[in-house]
């Protein structure tokens, strides 16, 4: 049977597949050549990751299609239910990049809190000239240990990035609609675990009392952080979201800056991906990714073994 990863997929994921009997091609097929090439090659299994799309007519195209695979963890440009009425398995993996996505969070975080990307920006400009100038600029920083780390959405993702803070010295308060509680458990190199339960609370709670506010939700119809929300939050709370696009309100959040209601923020995900706005891409309160969250080696390799194991339990 044949594989065909259209936006890649790790050596490992294809030396897994490989070494079941599966042919895997990499070749990336343009969106609108794919249900050619799917037919014409007998294709039993779609590997995407975000930049190609499997709407209904591909889907009623291309009738050797069997698995439908998303290398990561949302699937909004797949029809899933759809898919799923018409016999096909669709799988994700939800769980290889959770820790990747956390840990960019808090490079933002600890970069926001000490300045780090303007200096970055500045020192290479200025560093020989106006050296003490730069210096009692950024003097004001602060310290993520003994603050407040809130999260919203307390899924696997925000668990992953609730634990980094747990080990930073952090205090953690979360919002889930659907978890009451959660327990952590944050493995240490040499076998030791501490763990630690945390019970949800209401999104205004969390909003009130959080320095650092981070966002792990799902793409939905309605924004989950708008002005009224802005209002509601500490005056200089630093925030970042790493989820999706669409999740906060970009303008509302300009408007948060200029007031100072938000001291900084990051932003790994974008309303109008790929072509961000200006006024976002040039503000100094701004600390941005190009959507890199899920973007490390390591998950990658968990990716591509997570998804082969799934084809081959599928298809045996």
């Amino acid at each position: 049977m044949k594989v065909l990863a259209n936006d890649g997929v790790s050596q490992s994921g294809i030396n897994a597949l490989e070494a079941a009997g599966y042919e895997v091609i990499t070749t990336t097929v343009a969106q609108e050549q794919l249900q050619n090439y799917i037919n014409d090659n007998d294709i039993s299994v779609l590997l995407v990751r975000s930049a190609t799309t499997v709407r209904q007519d591909l889907i009623d195209n291309c009738p050797s299609l069997k698995i439908i695979g998303r290398g990561g963890v949302g699937m909004d440009n797949i029809d899933v239910a759809y898919a799923r009425s018409k016999g096909l398995h669709v799988i994700n993996t939800p769980a290889a990049s959770s820790h990747s996505v956390a840990e960019l969070v808090f490079g933002h975080f600890y970069g926001l809190a000490r300045f780090l990307h303007n200096a970055n920006r500045d020192m290479p400009l200025e560093g020989d000239s106006n050296f003490k100038k730069l210096k009692k600029a950024y003097a004001k920083g602060t310290e993520l240990k003994g603050k407040t780390l809130g999260v919203i959405g307390f899924g696997r993702i925000g668990q992953a990035t609730a634990k980094i803070g747990l080990g930073a010295g952090m205090k953690v308060i979360a919002f889930d609609p659907f978890i009451e509680k959660a327990n952590l458990e944050l493995e240490f190199f040499d076998g030791q675990k501490v763990n630690f339960d945390i019970a949800t609370i209401s999104k205004e709670d969390v909003l009130k009392q959080a320095d650092f506010l981070t966002l792990h939700v799902p793409a939905q119809k309605d924004y989950v952080i708008d002005e009224k929300e802005f209002n509601q939050m500490k005056d200089g709370v630093i925030m970042a979201n790493a989820a999706r696009g669409g999740v906060i309100n970009e303008i509302a959040l300009v408007k948060a800056l200029e007031k100072g209601k938000v001291a900084r923020a990051a932003l790994d995900v974008f309303e109008k991906e790929p072509q961000p706005e200006i006024q976002l891409l040039m503000n100094s309160a701004l600390s941005l990714t190009p959507h890199t969250g899920a973007a490390t080696n390591e998950a990658q390799d968990r990716i591509g073994v997570e998804l082969a194991d799934q084809i081959i339990s599928i298809l045996g």
